[in-house]
C-alpha cells in the first residue's frame, strides 16, 4: 500500500511539489559535494545518485537494477519507469523527474559548480568548419595570453590533460566536470565544438558560455533530426535559450541559414567573403588570392582594415578565418593580435598534405557531407591542378539522403571518382556504395572498389605530379567501424607506407 500511495503521488499535484522538493535536496547535496552523480550503472559507487537517461539505441530506466546492485542510493527516473519498484524494494531513494537530461544537467551544474567558473567558454557550431575553428580559437587565444582548452572531435585537452575524444560534445556530465578539471589546470578559455545532437539532448545546458559562433548549415544529420527546419532550430537553441543571454555571437552571413539565424539575433556580429549594408555590424573579409600556397585576406570592420595571409587553401577555410576573428572582435581582442593565425598550418584530417620525398599532391580531409566535399573539391579545382582523383564513401547508419549527392558533388568537381567504404557500421557496404552510384551518372571516370585500403592504392597508383589526390570521409580516424567493431585504420598511414614515408 505504502508503495502504491508513492506511486499515485509522483501523478498527482500535491506528488510534483514533492518531486520538486526532493529534486532540490537533491541539487543540494551535489552542491556540497556529498554525493557523485553517474549516468552509467558501470560507475557507481556506493551512495552514488543514478541518473538514468533516455539514450538513442538505450533507456537508462533499462539499468536501474544494476545501479542499485551497485550501491546506489537514491535513482532519478521518470514516473513511468519500469523498474522503479524493484528500485524502492531495494531500500533506494527514488526521485521523479520528468525529463532525467534536464535533472541530469543541473546536478551536474551543480556538482562542479560550472556556473560560478571564471573560465571563459566558447561554443562553436554548425555543420562543417567547428574542429578547425576550435584549433584557430586555440592558437589565437593563446598566442594573446590566455591558457584555452578544447573539448572536440579530435581530443579533449587543456594543461597537463589530453584524451581521445569518444564523441564531439560528450554527456553533461562530462562537459560539466570537464570544465571544472579545466579551471582547476589554470584554463581560462574553454573552446567547445557543439554538435546538434548535444543540444538537442541537453548536453550542454547550464553551461555559461560567453560566446558562440555559426559556420554554416548543410544537408546532414537528417536520420536523427528529419529535415532542414528542424535541424536548424536545434541549431539556433545555442544562441536564443543558452545561458548567457549577453553572449558574444559571430553568425555567418554568407550561409543561408547564417541569415535566418541573424534576424533572430539582431545583435550579433555578422562575417562574411560578401560585403554587406553597414547598417549592421559586419565583418567583411575580402579574398584577394586562394591557391595552392594559401589564402590572402583583407578585413573590413567598421573604420579598421588589416590582412591576413593563410596557408590554408580554400575560400572555405577563409570563412572559418573570419569566423574567428569575429569572435575574437566581439571577446574584445585586437586586430593586431590575428597575425598569430598566419603560423597555424592546419588540423589532422583536414585537408591535410601528407609529405612525401616524391612530391606528390595528396591530401586528406574529414568531409563527409555534400557541402564539405564539394567546398574541399572546389578549393583543390580553383588551386590549379591538373586533375583531382576522389577517394570517398558514406557511412553506414546514417542519412542515407545525402550519399547521391556526394555523388554528385565528386562528379562534379573530381575527374577520377574512386568510390569505397567509409565507416559501413551495421551496413552492408555494397549497400552503401550502391546508395550513392546514382549520383556518380555524370562523373567522368569512376572505380568502384569496396576495399578502403586497396581502393586508395588504385588512386596512389594514378597520380601525376600535376594532380591533386584528396582522400575523404574519415580525416583523423585512425579506425574503421565494421559491424559495430572498431578495425585499425588510418588514411595517413595507407599514404605514408605507399611512399615509404618514416
Amino acid at each position: 500500500m505504502e508503495l502504491k500511495e508513492c506511486m499515485f503521488q509522483a501523478f498527482c499535484p500535491l506528488g510534483e511539489k514533492v518531486m520538486e522538493r526532493e529534486f532540490a535536496a537533491l541539487v543540494e547535496q551535489c552542491g556540497r559535494g556529498d554525493r557523485e552523480v553517474r549516468v552509467d550503472s558501470r560507475q557507481v559507487r556506493t551512495g552514488d545518485i543514478f541518473v538514468a537517461v533516455p539514450g538513442a539505441k538505450e533507456d537508462g530506466s533499462r539499468f536501474i537494477p544494476l545501479a542499485v546492485a551497485a550501491g546506489a542510493a537514491v535513482i532519478v527516473c521518470r514516473p513511468e519507469a519500469a523498474e522503479e519498484a524493484t528500485a524502492r524494494l531495494a531500500g533506494c531513494q527514488v526521485v521523479h523527474h520528468s525529463n532525467p537530461r534536464e535533472a541530469l544537467w543541473r546536478l551536474a551544474e551543480a556538482r562542479w559548480h560550472s556556473n560560478l567558473l571564471s573560465i571563459k567558454v566558447l561554443g562553436v557550431t554548425g555543420t562543417n568548419g567547428k574542429t578547425t575553428c576550435s584549433y584557430l580559437l586555440e592558437r589565437l587565444f593563446s598566442q594573446a595570453g590566455y591558457t584555452p582548452g578544447v573539448i572536440g572531435t579530435v581530443n579533449y585537452r587543456w594543461p597537463g590533460h589530453v584524451e581521445p575524444a569518444p564523441l564531439t560534445t560528450p554527456d553533461a556530465l562530462s562537459v560539466h566536470s570537464m570544465l571544472s578539471r579545466m579551471s582547476k589546470a589554470g584554463t581560462d578559455v574553454a573552446i567547445m565544438e557543439i554538435s546538434s545532437h548535444a543540444i538537442d539532448q541537453q548536453r550542454v545546458y547550464g553551461v555559461p558560455f560567453s560566446g558562440s559562433i555559426f559556420t554554416n548549415l548543410t544537408q546532414d544529420h537528417l536520420d536523427y533530426h528529419r529535415d532542414m527546419e528542424s535541424y536548424f532550430k536545434v541549431k539556433a537553441r545555442l544562441f536564443l535559450e543558452l545561458p548567457k543571454h549577453n553572449k558574444a555571437m559571430a553568425i555567418n552571413a554568407d550561409d543561408v541559414w547564417g541569415q535566418r539565424l541573424l534576424e533572430l539575433c539582431p545583435g550579433a556580429l555578422s562575417f562574411g567573403l560578401q560585403k554587406k549594408p553597414s547598417d549592421k555590424r559586419h565583418l567583411w573579409g575580402e579574398l584577394l588570392s586562394a591557391d595552392k600556397d594559401g589564402c590572402h585576406l583583407r578585413m573590413h570592420y567598421e573604420t579598421r582594415q588589416w590582412e591576413l595571409r593563410s596557408p590554408l587553401v580554400g575560400a572555405f577555410n577563409a570563412s572559418n578565418l573570419l569566423a574567428v576573428q569575429a569572435m575574437a572582435l566581439d571577446m574584445g581582442l585586437e586586430p593586431a593580435s590575428f597575425k598569430a593565425l598566419e603560423t597555424f598550418t592546419g588540423v589532422s584530417g583536414r585537408l591535410e598534405r601528407i609529405e612525401n620525398m616524391q612530391g606528390y599532391n595528396v591530401f586528406v580531409d574529414y568531409a563527409h557531407t555534400p557541402d564539405a566535399l564539394e567546398n574541399v573539391l572546389k578549393a583543390l579545382r580553383n588551386a590549379g591542378f591538373q586533375r583531382i582523383i576522389t577517394v570517398f564513401g558514406c557511412g553506414g547508419n546514417r542519412d542515407r539522403a545525402k550519399r547521391p549527392l556526394m555523388g554528385e558533388a565528386v562528379a562534379r568537381w573530381s575527374d577520377v571518382a574512386v568510390l569505397t567504404s567509409d565507416n559501413p557500421r551495421f551496413e552492408k557496404p555494397e549497400a552503401i556504395l550502391e546508395d550513392v552510384l546514382p549520383g556518380l551518372r555524370k562523373a567522368k571516370s569512376v572505380v568502384v572498389e569496396v576495399d578502403r585500403k586497396q581502393a586508395t592504392l588504385k588512386a596512389l597508383n594514378m597520380i601525376e605530379k600535376s594532380d591533386a589526390l584528396l582522400i575523404a570521409g574519415k580525416g583523423h580516424e585512425n579506425y574503421q567501424i565494421v559491424n559495430g567493431v572498431k578495425h585499425h585504420y588510418s588514411d595517413q598511414e595507407v599514404v605514408r607506407e605507399f611512399f615509404h614515408c618514416a
